[in-house]
């Protein structure tokens, strides 16, 4: 049953101003929920209505009396309570210090009036409230008003706590739809997607503005820890470098081959992440140095190795990795002038495979890149050329040997052919790269602090003198050592027989002439066989960073968080510093891309689905599907 309005009488008060005094049997009536009568200007009392067939209750615990900390708070219990009871409501007055609002449906009963507890308190108190609608259900709406994308990010928001990815603007629409009761568009889940990251992560434009203070804190946090913000003439960012001074000074106990590579940022401002990662001994990525700059250019790269070179110094034990860029190749030739450059030995084999279509000359290839003695590895070049001499030409005269090879390298790369470990940095923060740059660098160093202590963890455990791959490496060397015949030519040089190669050790300077040993700085099979002959330690001819002493002491220390920012202690001049979003290039229309494109004689495959079933991974011969579909599949009539 609708309510009855009755009329109500006006009178004047004392002062002779005009006021509404309800009609005989009627309560007292408030002003501010009033409404208008149809075809009149003269206000209407609305009645207590009680609970029957015809009303039902919005299901809340609001009551008369009620608090809130801010208006904020309560529109949001509002917008909750509305959406979870498919029924909208519209405004009738708002300002700082009142809300009034109605059921969007005239006839409803169903009203709410807050105000200030006080002018200067932004606590609001509810002053009024009928909690009962008499609406018709034809006014029920489950994509009504009150679901915006502010109200849905605000809702989906703790689910991006603590996680990279979090759900998509599908996963955001069931969430609405199951938890909320909403249906909302595609497009309204991907603004309220938006808004959640916001909240939890920060705007772009707030990222840049926090920059000068979240370094001051990693440093004062971080003892040694080095940081750098270029900007250009109007204070807009330009470039920014970051390394960690616990990984600056573990660096000591690494081998000194450092990979160097760069990926882009799918963020609003997009630029791109440097990297330069050593290797630790067991074959996990030990991150040095991190920039973001706005390209792969000649000068951010420069400027970039630059500050690199401060923190790991310029000597020809130094092998630097990377593909083979010539804006790379560049800086590197001017910043560094006694360290070695090598190139990257996969992407030089995309570039052959792209270049010269000859995937099946792919073996012969790899087999010279990992060969250790120079005999071997012309052996196999005069395979590559006689099948395809452009490619030897190419390997020999543009690239050249000393590049990409392991026996023609000038320095010392170790087992180290390929950039692998800085690919794996990229892939590990996929989802992190469209991040604003301040949360990026948040999950940089959540990650670094729980390596640290992972292999910190593993590192005192270890009961062996070497770490477990070094460990468990050198172990079979021990069992084919055992039917070789050594003997002694003098004090420190030996003469190793048996298999298929012979050998001749120097464990003074540990030396072999298979050149494995002088590579990897691992024994190998004759040097092994050589210290049991002299009754040596095998220990003792192993390289000091494959040791569990200094795998223990390159992860001793702890990388520490920033905390929240309301605890950061930041002087008055770094809070201050204006540093301003970088221009960026007008965007353009339709879906930005968020995938790299694949490099060069990189492939990727398509999944295959079947005409069938309409699944992924077979064909529509090899279907086994009896009924033409699987459920939970797309129809077959969908284009692939």
């Amino acid at each position: 049953m609708l309510p009855v309005f009755r009329n109500a009488e006006r009178t004047s008060n004392d002062n002779g101003a005009s006021a509404t005094q309800p009609a005989e049997g009627n309560p007292p009536v408030d002003p501010l929920l009033q409404v208008t009568g149809a075809g009149s200007d003269e206000p209407v009392n609305v009645p207590t209505i009680e609970a029957s067939d015809s009303t039902f209750s919005d299901g809340s615990d609001l009551h008369e009396g009620k608090y809130f900390n801010t208006k904020k708070d309560l529109k949001r219990k509002l917008s909750d309570i509305a959406m979870k009871g498919n029924f909208e409501f519209r405004t009738r007055k708002s300002n700082r210090s009142l809300w009034v609002i109605e059921c969007i449906d005239p006839n409803c009963s169903w009203r709410l009036r807050a105000s200030k507890i006080v002018p200067e308190s932004t606590k609001f108190v509810i002053r009024k409230y009928v909690g009962v609608h008499s609406c018709s259900l034809l006014n029920r709406n489950a994509n009504h008003r009150q679901a915006t994308y502010v109200v849905i990010g605000e809702q989906v928001a703790p689910q991006y706590v603590g996680v990279e990815k979090g759900p998509g603007p599908k996963g955001v629409q069931t969430f609405a739809r199951t938890e909320l009761g909403a249906q909302i568009s595609y497009y309204k889940a991907w603004r309220g997607r938006k808004h959640a990251h916001t909240l939890i992560r920060g705007s772009p434009e707030e990222s840049f503005h926090v920059l000068p203070s979240y370094f001051h804190m990693l440093e004062k946090l971080n003892p040694g820890t080095v940081t750098r913000i270029e900007v250009d003439g109007e204070s807009r960012f330009k470039y920014l470098f970051l390394a960690f001074g616990v990984a600056i000074r573990g660096f000591r106990y690494m081998r000194k081959v450092v990979g160097i590579d760069g990926t882009f940022l799918k963020g609003q401002y997009r630029g791109v992440l440097l990297v330069a990662t050593a290797q630790d001994g067991n074959g996990q990525c030990y991150p040095l140095a991190w920039g973001i700059v706005d390209s792969e250019n000649e000068d951010a790269w420069s400027w970039f190795l630059t500050q690199l070179k401060e923190l790991i110094g310029d000597t020809d034990e130094l092998a630097l990795i990377s593909d083979r860029a010539p804006s790379i190749k560049k800086a590197i030739s001017t910043v560094f002038e006694k360290a070695h450059h090598g190139a990257c030995a996969w992407h030089v084999a995309q570039n052959i495979k792209n270049k010269f279509k000859c995937a099946d000359i792919m073996g012969s290839y790899w087999s010279a890149v990992n060969a250790y003695r120079c005999e071997d590895f012309t052996g196999y070049m005069i395979e590559i050329s006689n099948r395809y001499p452009r490619v030897a030409e190419y390997l020999e005269n543009e690239v050249g040997f000393e590049k990409w090879s392991r026996c023609h390298y000038p320095g010392l790369r170790y087992n180290i052919t390929t950039t692998n470990m800085v690919e794996s940095l990229n892939s590990m923060l996929v989802n992190a790269r469209d991040f604003p740059y301040v949360a990026l660098l948040d999950v940089i160093q959540e990650k670094m602090s729980k390596w640290w202590n992972d292999r910190r963890i593993v590192a005192t455990a270890i009961t062996t003198p070497l770490i477990p791959s070094r460990e468990s490496e050198l172990r079979p060397r021990f069992a084919q050592s055992n039917g070789r015949h050594t003997s002694q030519l003098n004090p420190i040089t030996y003469h190793v027989k048996g298999g298929e190669l012979e050998g001749v050790v120097d464990i003074f300077k540990k030396t072999c002439t298979c050149k494995e040993f002088d590579i990897d700085k691992l024994p190998c099979v004759h040097a092994v066989a050589a210290a049991h002959h002299a009754q040596v330690s095998v220990y003792s001819l192993v390289s000091l960073y494959y040791t569990k002493e200094y795998y223990l002491l390159a992860y001793g220390e702890t990388i520490y968080p920033v905390g929240s920012q309301s605890q950061w202690d930041v002087p008055n001049e770094v809070v201050t510093r204006i540093v301003l979003p970088r221009e960026v290039k007008e965007k353009k229309r339709g879906r930005p891309k968020t995938s790299r494109f694949p490099s060069v004689g990189e492939f990727r495959k398509r999944k295959n689905r079947c005409g069938k079933c309409g699944a992924y991974g077979h064909y529509k011969k090899k279907c086994n599907s009896q009924t033409g579909s699987t459920e939970g599949n797309p129809p077959t009539n969908v284009p692939g």
